[in-house]
This record gives C-alpha cells, sequence and structure tokens, in this order.
C-alpha cells in the first residue's frame, strides 16, 4: 500500500492525515496545536508541524501542504523571520488595502489586474503596513512567503529554494490570477522595494524533494485545498459555515468583480475558485441560544416548531457588520415582532436569516460564473443542527449534499501529493453523502431580500 501525507497548516492548528494513494481511505491522522493571535511567530507553525507530521513523513512516499490563505511570512537575508507573522484576520492594514486600490485605478482596476478588490487579509496590504508603520523591519525584508510556503520549505531538501501554487498566491495581491503570473512590481510597490518571491509549481507536479528524495507538491491555500478534498467539479458550489460563511465555485474562466463582493481565487488545478464571504455565519446561531437560554440542540427543536417565515418574523443577522454585502457598520436588524411572537419563531427566524445570507452568497458566485449550480454541497459544524439540515434545501430552493464530517483540506492536500507522485490526479470518492431535501419556501427569501434591500 502507498501512502501520501496531507497536512493542513490551519490558523488553530496542524493538522496531519496519512492516506491510501489509491482510494484516499485515511490511515493516520495526528494534530498539534498553534499560538492564538493575529500575529504569531511562524517558527512555531514548524515546531507543530514536527509534532503532528514528523511521526508520519517515513511512511509517506509523497507529501503536500496545504495551509491559511493571505498570510505574510517576511524573511532576512538569512532566511529568519524579520517580525511575527501578519495573518488573514488581522485587519490593522485595512487602510493600506483601500491606499493599493487607489494606487491600481480603483476597485474594477484592481480586479482587472489581480482578480479581487484587495482587503485587508491580502499579504499586500500587509506589506504596505510594514513600510508606513515599521520602517526598519521594512529595510529587512528580502523575500515574502505564504504559510503553506514557509512549511513546506522546512520539510525539503537543504537549499531548497521556496515555492507555491497558483491558488494561494491568488491571494497575495501582487499576483495577476488570469494570466497566472506573479507581479513583482507590485510586491515592490507594497513593500517599497524589489523582494524575492516563490517559485510558481504547475498543477500536479513536485516543488521540491525532501531529504530521501520523496516528492513535496506545490501545496495551496486552505480553500483551493477543501475543493480538492471534496472533489469539485465545475458547476459544484459548496457552502462552509463556520466562524465566517463561505460560498464558492469551480469555473474553467477567471472572475474579475469589481464590486468586492466576489473574490476571485484561482484553484489548485487549472481552474479557478470564485468565492463569497460573509462575516457573520455560525456565530448567529451562538447569540440566538444565548439569549434564548437554550443550548444549540433545543434551538433547533424549537425552531422547526416554527412555521415558515416565522409568522412575519425577520432580521438581517449583520451582528458584526457585513462583508457580503460590504456594510461593515451595520448591526443586527428585527423586524416584524408583535405580541403573538413565541420563542419558537425567534429561534426560527435565527436560522432562515443565516441561510437567506448564505443563499444571496451562492447567487454572488453562480451570477458571477454564468452556470446554473450542478450541485450544492455543505460543509461545517453547523450542519450538526436539525434545522440547519431541514431548512436549508428549503431556502435554497434545491438538494443540499452533506458530505462527512472531516479534515478536506489536509485530504485535499494528500490529493494533490498523489498527484504529484502519479502524474494523475486520484479520483477519490466521497463516501457516505447524504442528500437533503425539502420543499421550497421562496417567501422566506423574499421577506429577507425586502428588508435587507430597505
Amino acid at each position: 500500500m502507498t501512502h501520501v501525507l496531507g497536512v493542513d497548516s490551519s490558523t488553530q492548528s496542524t493538522k496531519a492525515l496519512l492516506v491510501d494513494a489509491s482510494d484516499g481511505t485515511v490511515v493516520e491522522q495526528r494534530s498539534a496545536p498553534h499560538p492564538a493571535g493575529t500575529e504569531v511567530d511562524p517558527r512555531a507553525w514548524l515546531a507543530a508541524f514536527d509534532e503532528a507530521a514528523g511521526p508520519l513523513l517515513g511512511r509517506a512516499a509523497a507529501i503536500s501542504v496545504g495551509g491559511q490563505q493571505h498570510g505574510m511570512v517576511a524573511l532576512d537575508a538569512a532566511g529568519e523571520p524579520v517580525r511575527d507573522a501578519l495573518l488573514w484576520n488581522d485587519t490593522r492594514s485595512a487602510q493600506e488595502a483601500r491606499d493599493l486600490i487607489e494606487e491600481l485605478g480603483g476597485p474594477q482596476a484592481c480586479a482587472d489586474v489581480i482578480g479581487s478588490v484587495m482587503v485587508a487579509s491580502f499579504t499586500a496590504s500587509k506589506l504596505r503596513w510594514v513600510r508606513d508603520h515599521e520602517q526598519d523591519n521594512a529595510a529587512r525584508v528580502t523575500e515574502v512567503l505564504l504559510p503553506h510556503d514557509y512549511v513546506s520549505r522546512h520539510v525539503a531538501a537543504p537549499g531548497t529554494t521556496a515555492f507555491t501554487d497558483r491558488g494561494d498566491a491568488s491571494g497575495t495581491g501582487y499576483f495577476a490570477t488570469a494570466k497566472g503570473e506573479w507581479r513583482p512590481d507590485l510586491a515592490a510597490a507594497a513593500i517599497g522595494h524589489e523582494i524575492d518571491l516563490p517559485r510558481l509549481v504547475e498543477p500536479g507536479t513536485a516543488g521540491a524533494e525532501m531529504a530521501g528524495g520523496a516528492p513535496i507538491a506545490g501545496g495551496t491555500g486552505d480553500n483551493a485545498a477543501a475543493a480538492l478534498g471534496m472533489g469539485l467539479e465545475p458547476g459544484d458550489v459548496l457552502i462552509s459555515i463556520g466562524t465566517s460563511g463561505v460560498a464558492s465555485t469551480i469555473s474553467a474562466v477567471p472572475v474579475a468583480d469589481g464590486s468586492g463582493a466576489i473574490t476571485g481565487f484561482a484553484d489548485a488545478a487549472f481552474g479557478y475558485l470564485p468565492m463569497a464571504t460573509t462575516i457573520n455565519a455560525a456565530q448567529i446561531l451562538d447569540l440566538q441560544a444565548k439569549w434564548l437560554g437554550v443550548d444549540h440542540d433545543e434551538l433547533a427543536r424549537l425552531a422547526l416548531q416554527a412555521p415558515a417565515g416565522s409568522r412575519g418574523v425577520t432580521f438581517l443577522p449583520y451582528y458584526g457588520g457585513e462583508r457580503t454585502p460590504n456594510r461593515p457598520d451595520a448591526t443586527g436588524t428585527w423586524v416584524g415582532l408583535t405580541p403573538r411572537t413565541t420563542r419558537e419563531d425567534l429561534a426560527r427566524a435565527a436560522f432562515e436569516a443565516l441561510l437567506c445570507s448564505l443563499a444571496d452568497a451562492v447567487d454572488l458566485v453562480v451570477g458571477a460564473t454564468g452556470q446554473e449550480p450542478r450541485r450544492i454541497l455543505m460543509v461545517g459544524g453547523a450542519t450538526k443542527s436539525a434545522a440547519v439540515r431541514a431548512l436549508a434545501p428549503a431556502i435554497l430552493g434545491r438538494p443540499v449534499v452533506l458530505p462527512p464530517s472531516g479534515e478536506y483540506v489536509a485530504l485535499g492536500a494528500a490529493r494533490q501529493a498523489a498527484w504529484a507522485l502519479t502524474g494523475s490526479l486520484p479520483q477519490w470518492q466521497l463516501p457516505d453523502t447524504e442528500t437533503l431535501e425539502a420543499d421550497p419556501t421562496p417567501g422566506v427569501r423574499e421577506a429577507y431580500a425586502a428588508l435587507r434591500d430597505a
């Protein structure tokens, strides 16, 4: 049996899966935590990799590393970190992102060049922040890597130059996504001088070898790795319900949305991965359970006792502002409350608002690509809720495929490793998927849309 190793170096932890290369069966799984915070010494990721993946390396014929997108790992001439890495969720560079958009000629011009409208998550905005606020550190930067690049080079044979893939590169702000090439001039403009960037590795090929000769695939960002892990194909739409809500799809053509609603990333193969992201997702249910004084199971039970439309109760769940639509100063807005409103109505309205918000995100990615969904898949911790399962197909108006729970970023990295090993992308099947169906409730979305647009 040939094994490959897939690694997810995420914000919270390193997760390593040893996988049977023939069919994708997970043979062994290990993990190690990362430090908390929005800026982290990247050497902590290497220690976590050694703890989680190190014991499995000797059994792997190939390896690949997926990782959190956007993070800035700035290195000096000796290859040492100049400062702690700024992660995707560090928003101090919001003004710098706006400055870079203006320098590129505005939002649509920015999207035309890099595939997306710059936001604070993007690496380029973080480089500009260092240039403007830490001049001594900026002057010492000679090379900038993404988190997965930094971990990949750690496992490579000594002397290996850094490498990356198009999927993760497309979230930097200095990569021409539609053309598939670096824009070193944009990286230099962000930090204030020329810097070294990783080699780009073609999909399905090795970027380097471990000391023993086993190939290391190019790796990729977490969203692209998850798409590989689930075997998404053009026309598939994936909804992820976590801290944030994400709707993404595989597209054969690039997307350049000047409104900023869609980020036009590349995928880890030869296509593209446009996505829409909401700030408010699982927190909507967390807050509703807290306010009603119940746990999540009871919240779902209450919700399923109320009728569709929650007897006229509707709300916008923009508790912490919102990214899609772009309303950073918004708050949660409830309407339709009357003396007849029940706890059950309030519970159901929370689920309906969450799913309507995600349905809007699905509409955006579908509209951006012009292709009708082939399948809608849904993942994330909230999918354990009986109410989410019951109401999702009703509000989305179509069946929803529920894959089994799993570490899909690490599994996608393992699939990428097998691709680099054999030269052929393996066709692993998702086991035990469940299809959710329900009668559509279009009136719920209509009420939500009326409030959203008011």
